[in-house]
């Protein structure tokens, strides 16, 4: 039986050891950048949960490969997508890793077969909010497969989203402007103005969201071939492909047709070399391939922008704004965006502010802003300020858990004061809080009569209050120039 000091009564003579923690627990920093992307997959694992992945290849393995987009073709060399065969996710990841991606979680919402026979619907992506309120290590949330929904629908599954991040206080989400490709009209069809419009609510200070689209390169060399041309088309592209050879290569390309009919059920090897030969034999198979890459290549911003995110808290940490950093893997923004047309994108009346993405002549494509969705909050205007806080309460969190049920007096008090306190102090040393001094970047308080009343300790009440000074980022640079006298 122990005397109450945790110290067991000896009743026979000898030498004992006992150990004594010298250290109190501390406080461990979580992860900041593990997106889970939502979407549509070739084959659902058994488990149809969340399965986390470090690499493009571990993604294959478990959720199989890209999907049979195919493409339609015009009398002229004009393409244009079948929308039923087109998903995003594959290629968004690929965009993902490329810009500094790591470790992620994948929750699929289907099949590509099965969102072809019944169509992709809101309630693909709702439906999995109780799975995503299990994952307590993602710190972002990203769909690119939303924009493939109605207009009225991407909106509900971004409010949703919103608002599930606002719910679990530990996560952001990462949206993308509907149709964001097209430039801006400043009229009612305006694509920046119907985003804002669509996305209202409670918890615009948890998400971010980006524009224009990008132009990527992340479709291999190889990769498009004349089966993506649809079965309804493929009579009319074969014809065209006939008329348009030089009299010399009409041959040639005659025999290339006979050998495509045989060649769906070839082995790869075939298709290549067919694909090959009509990549030097004819002009406009090489243009029609070209645009049917770029069509594949036309991607939402928000997995690239999640990677950006994840190389940034690498590099520098959370703290840092995810901006005037380049975007990899990428040609071209859609729209070229100015200072001018950035002022509205930035610093709306609605407070709803997008980050713009922009080419500068020797500098190449940037991320140029850092806001958060809630432009008109002082305290959470920013994306960095949001994260960081994020990764403060969580870590201060977990490590405070530890002491639930512990006597609630000043013993306890004085440990937990000095576990945060160390805490923020190494946060500080590494730039996340802003002060000369530990003192002036971050205020720890718990105990009687500062944060707590006897009625509260009465009713197992252990109150912390911490304050925190962020580091905000240098969004507006003045410098100011005057002429002075010269001096003798």
């Amino acid at each position: 039986m122990a005397d109450g000091k945790g110290e067991v009564p000896r009743k026979t003579p000898g030498v004992f050891i006992q150990e004594v923690n010298a250290f109190p627990n501390s406080v461990v920093e979580v992860e900041t950048a593990v997106p889970t992307f939502v979407g549509y997959v070739e084959k659902v694992p058994a488990s149809s949960s969340a399965e986390r992945i470090t690499s493009l290849v571990e993604y294959r393995q478990i959720f199989g490969g890209p999907p049979a987009t195919r493409f339609t073709f015009a009398d002229t060399d004009e393409v244009s997508v079948d929308p039923s065969t087109r998903f995003l996710l594959d290629l968004s990841l690929r965009l993902f890793f490329e810009n500094g991606g790591g470790p992620c979680w994948i929750l699929p919402i289907g099949t590509y077969d099965l969102a072809m026979k019944a169509g992709k619907s809101k309630e693909d992506f709702l439906g999995v909010l109780p799975l995503l309120e299990k994952n307590s290590e993602a710190t972002m949330l990203v769909s690119p497969d939303a924009v493939l929904l109605g207009e009225e629908e991407w909106g509900v599954v971004s409010r949703q989203f919103l608002e599930h991040c606002g719910k679990m206080q530990s996560r952001v989400a990462i949206l993308d402007v509907y149709d964001g490709f097209k430039s801006r009209t400043h009229g009612d069809d305006d694509v920046v103005d119907r985003f804002r419009q669509q996305i209202s609510g409670d918890s615009l200070k948890y998400g971010a969201a980006y524009y224009p689209w990008l132009n990527t390169s992340v479709t291999e060399e190889g990769e498009v071939d004349f089966r993506w041309i649809g079965e309804a088309s493929r009579g009319a592209f074969e014809t065209a492909l006939l008329a348009g050879a030089t009299d010399q290569a009409k041959a040639t390309v005659s025999a290339l047709l006979e050998r495509m009919a045989r060649a769906e059920a070839s082995a790869l090897p075939e298709v290549a070399a067919i694909h090959g030969s009509l990549m030097v034999a004819s002009p406009l198979y090489v243009e029609v391939m070209r645009k049917i890459r770029a069509e594949l290549d036309l991607l939402p911003p928000s997995a690239g922008m999640a990677g950006v995110w994840t190389r940034v808290d690498s590099a520098m940490g959370v703290f840092k704004a995810p901006a005037n950093t380049g975007v990899n893997s990428v040609v071209s923004a859609t729209v070229e965006i100015t200072n001018e047309d950035q002022q509205d994108l930035n610093v709306p009346l609605d407070g709803k502010a997008i980050n713009a993405i922009r080419s500068f002549a020797g500098r190449g494509l940037l991320v140029w802003g850092a806001r958060t969705l809630d432009g008109n909050s002082q305290d959470w205007r920013y994306i960095n300020v949001r994260r960081t806080m994020i990764m403060l309460e969580q870590s201060i969190k977990l490590a405070v858990q530890a002491y639930v049920f512990a006597a609630n007096d000043a013993l306890t008090w004085v440990t937990v004061t000095s576990m945060i306190e160390n805490f923020l102090t190494n946060q500080w040393k590494e730039g996340a809080l802003v002060g000369a001094k530990p003192a002036d970047a971050f205020d720890v308080k718990v105990g009687l009569g500062s944060t707590m009343t006897a009625d509260d300790i009465l009713n197992g009440y252990m109150n912390v209050t911490v304050l925190v000074a962020m580091v905000r980022p240098a969004e507006f640079i003045v410098l100011t120039f005057q002429q002075q006298m010269a001096t003798p």
